[in-house]
């Protein structure tokens, strides 16, 4: 056992940030190189040189470990992103290579966890906090600049699709064609079907 691992009888297992930042590390590379699935709370212990009795009295399953790993060691994409280039073009441009360029880990992962998300709440709700919501964010804030320079109108009815139809060609190409999504793809992608469909004004309602 470590000697930074406090064992109080009764109480849960208190762990030092720099002991816990271990643990979630190990999960983290446990996850690339062998998924959720075959994941085990034993190969994380042995990896980490800890018990697995300290394992669940602090996180209980593998579901909450692998939750906690996630929010701690996938810090949020989106500052990093963004950039303001004075267009609509420009933005989502620089956002997908970017995204290309500094976020290959991310698609890894949640290439591995997309199908156990859908059996637990829980790594559902992680998956959401730290790869969904951020790039929702970040487009929003795009668009939003879009929306203040006269591009687009704040009523088109593309806007809400943007985050997942971006996310999709980003995870989706491998399976498809066996070829990650390039900076090159991406972009022919941003000015085939997003900006096209940003560009639309909202249909006529009778």
């Amino acid at each position: 056992m470590p000697t930074n691992v406090a064992e109080r009888p009764g109480k849960r297992t208190r762990l030092s940030p720099e002991r816990e930042g271990e643990l979630y590390a190990t999960v983290v590379q446990l996850l690339r190189e062998v998924g959720y699935e075959a994941l085990t709370t034993q190969e994380v212990a042995t990896r980490a040189k800890c018990s697995t009795a300290t394992l669940w009295r602090q996180w209980q399953d593998k579901a909450g470990l692998v939750a906690a790993a996630l929010r701690h060691e996938q810090p949020h994409p989106g500052p990093d992103l963004d950039a303001d280039t004075g267009t609509l073009r420009g933005d989502l441009h620089e956002m997908v290579r970017r995204a290309v360029r500094v976020t290959p880990s991310e698609h890894e992962l949640m290439a591995a966890l997309a199908h156990a998300a859908l059996k637990d709440r829980e790594l559902d709700r992680a998956m959401r906090d730290q790869f969904a919501k951020p790039v929702h964010e970040l487009l929003d804030r795009i668009l939003d600049r879009a929306v203040a320079r006269g591009e687009i109108s704040t009523e088109n009815p593309a806007r809400r699709f943007c985050s997942s139809v971006i996310v999709a060609a980003g995870l989706i190409r491998p399976m498809l064609d066996g070829h990650p999504a390039d900076e090159e793809n991406m972009v022919s992608f941003v000015d085939a079907v997003l900006l096209p469909a940003l560009a639309r004004t909202a249909p006529h309602q009778p």
